[in-house]
C-alpha cells in the first residue's frame, strides 16, 4: 500500500507544534463571542481578523479548492464544512468551529463544539459523548498501534451509547499539506490498515450523529448534514506520534488529554 505519508523531521515537528498552538488559540479567542444573536459570518469575520493581524498566520479553509471563508461553522444537524454565513445563532443551538492555520507552511488543524445559551439535555450528551470518543481514539495512539485500532476504539464505544458515527470523513495526515496520507477512518477492525510510525502527524476528528449516520450534501458543494436531521457533533485535534505515546499539537490552555 504506497501512501505518502510524511514522517516529520525535529524541526518539522516544531513548526507543527507552533502552528497546533496558533489553531488552539483561536478557539480560545472566540469562545466569548459565542452567543445567541451573533452571525457565523461576524464569527469568521472575528477569526480571519485575528489569524491574520495577532497571529501572523494564513487561514487553510479560506479559497481552499473553492471555500470561500476562513473557518467552517457547522451548527446542529449540520455535520462539518458549513460556510459561515448571516445565519444568527439561538439559545439551544450547538456549532462546531473548525480551525485551520499555515504558519511558516505547517497546518495545524482543530475544532471544538460550543453551546449557545443552554443545550437540550440530549445535545448535551452527544457533544460530551463526542468529545469523549476523541480522547479514546488519541489515547490509542502509538508506535505500533494500527490505524484500525483507532477507528475500532472510537466505533464501538459510540455504538455502545446509541449514537452512530458518521464514515463518508474522516482524520488525515496533516503538515506541509492540509490533507495527507493516511486517511484516519472513525471506524474500524482492531489490526487492520497502516501501522503508525514516531513522527507521523495526523487528526482525529470523529463525527457523532444522534440518529442515524447517513449524511448527504447541500447544493452549497460543502456543507453535509444528517439525512435524518439528527444532531451531529464533532470535535478534532492534531497528534503526533512520539517515541512511546502521542502528544497533541492542539491542546487548548484548560485541556487536558
Amino acid at each position: 500500500m504506497a501512501m505518502s505519508v510524511t514522517i516529520k523531521t525535529p524541526d518539522e515537528i516544531e513548526k507543527m507544534r507552533v502552528a497546533g498552538k496558533l489553531a488552539s488559540r483561536v478557539l480560545e479567542m472566540i469562545e466569548p463571542h459565542v452567543k445567541p444573536g451573533i452571525s457565523t459570518q461576524e464569527l469568521d469575520h472575528i477569526c480571519h481578523e485575528y489569524i491574520v493581524n495577532e497571529l501572523q498566520a494564513i487561514p487553510a479553509p479560506l479559497n481552499y479548492r473553492g471555500f470561500p471563508k476562513s473557518i467552517c461553522t457547522s451548527v446542529n444537524h449540520q455535520v462539518c464544512h458549513g460556510i459561515p454565513g448571516d445565519r444568527m445563532l439561538k439559545n439551544g443551538d450547538i456549532l462546531n468551529i473548525d480551525i485551520t492555520v499555515i504558519k511558516d507552511d505547517f497546518h495545524g488543524d482543530t475544532s471544538k463544539m460550543f453551546m449557545i445559551g443552554k443545550p437540550t439535555v440530549l445535545a448535551q450528551r452527544l457533544v460530551d459523548l463526542t468529545y469523549e470518543a476523541l480522547s479514546l481514539g488519541i489515547q490509542e495512539v502509538k508506535p505500533g498501534v494500527m490505524l484500525g485500532d483507532i477507528g475500532h476504539k472510537i466505533q464501538s464505544f459510540v455504538e455502545k451509547n446509541r449514537c452512530s458515527v458518521v464514515r463518508e470523513y474522516c482524520g488525515h495526515g496533516i503538515g506541509r499539506a492540509f490533507h495527507e496520507d493516511p486517511q484516519v477512518l472513525h471506524y474500524g477492525k482492531p489490526n487492520t490498515g497502516m501501522e503508525l510510525q514516531a513522527g507521523m502527524t495526523f487528526t482525529i476528528e470523529p463525527m457523532v450523529n444522534a440518529g442515524k449516520r447517513n449524511v448527504r450534501l447541500l447544493p452549497d458543494g460543502w456543507t453535509v448534514v444528517t439525512k435524518d436531521h439528527s444532531l451531529s457533533a464533532q470535535w478534532e485535534h492534531t497528534v503526533l506520534v512520539t517515541d512511546n505515546g502521542y502528544e497533541v499539537l492542539t491542546l487548548r490552555s484548560n485541556e487536558s488529554l
